[in-house]
């Protein structure tokens, strides 16, 4: 069964150095402390990036996120955005690496004194670490597309824990992606709170209608670097897009569907319950992967 982040193994993996702290550590060595509020609490944030072409692909938009992410959860990082971004250019120069990376930077709130989840009692800085992996897609992802499953979890309101937050915190995301797999199924497509479509567990949701893109309004559901590039795609090139509330028997009608992510960039779905899309006929989808490799090259 594929999977929105089914990847090819590759050999070079093994010798990767993960940044933690200042300090390069190979795969095996690179560790955190147990006290770490990551590790504890989930309290964090984080971006997947990738490295194409000699080049970091949304660099900007990227840590713009992350940086309004951790202030709205009250988490000063210590560093700039062009030190973060130094950072990550020294990670993919010390590991040598060219292009087909995927880079997960992640921040925590820092080391505890103690197991609290007060951040007063934080003692150090924010735990900064960079793992860069090589990883390119399976292409078999694109030619099976995907298979999504609706789940009792759903996209919860802002004043629980916000979902258009990226943060450490994935247990939400975490729970509808086992309901999804219990179903045979390789992504939950999880409702928001008042009954309609929010996203998916890792992954962003399209729905395509009489030629038209639909997607969520955004309230439930993590800010998408992907996700809004392809909506820029749509209207740069005069592709009717629509962010706004819909069904799930808005969804079932529809002509074509696909997911959205840093990692595959847009993957087709093939099924969604008991509804089987015929992928022969994804021809807008098709045209907007094709349209998205473009501005990766660009």
């Amino acid at each position: 069964m594929p999977s929105s982040h089914d990847f090819i193994k590759d050999k070079r993996n093994k010798n990767i150095k993960i940044f933690v702290n200042n300090k390069f550590y190979t795969r095996d060595k690179a560790q955190i402390s147990v006290f770490d509020s990551g590790f504890l609490l989930g309290d964090g944030v984080w971006s997947g990036i990738r490295y194409h072409n000699n080049k970091f692909l949304f660099l900007k938009d990227h840590l713009t996120r992350l940086f309004d992410d951790a202030k709205k959860i009250n988490l000063k990082i210590h560093l700039s955005k062009k030190e973060i971004s130094t950072i990550l250019t020294n990670t993919i120069k010390i590991n040598k690496m060219k292009t087909d990376v995927h880079l997960r930077l992640v921040v925590s709130r820092g080391i505890k004194s103690t197991p609290y989840q007060d951040p007063a009692f934080t003692i150090s800085k924010p735990t900064i670490v960079v793992i860069p992996e090589y990883k390119q897609p399976q292409n078999s992802v694109y030619k099976k597309g995907l298979i999504l499953k609706t789940v009792k979890t759903i996209r919860g309101p802002h004043n629980v824990q916000d979902p258009r937050i990226n943060s450490l915190s994935k247990l939400n995301c975490i729970i509808a992606c086992i309901e999804a797999k219990k179903q045979n199924a390789d992504e939950a497509l999880m409702f928001d709170i008042n009954g309609n479509i929010a996203t998916n567990n890792s992954t962003h949701f399209f729905y395509i209608k009489n030629k038209c893109v639909y997607t969520s309004t955004g309230k439930y559901c993590v800010r998408g670097i992907t996700r809004q590039k392809v909506v820029d795609l749509c209207k740069k090139n005069k592709i009717k897009v629509y962010e706004k509330d819909f069904t799930l028997k808005d969804v079932l009608k529809a002509d074509e569907a696909f997911v959205t992510g840093t990692f595959a960039n847009i993957i087709p779905v093939n099924k969604i319950n008991n509804r089987i899309f015929d992928l022969k006929k994804n021809l807008l989808t098709k045209k907007l992967r094709d349209l998205y490799l473009e501005l990766m090259e660009s």
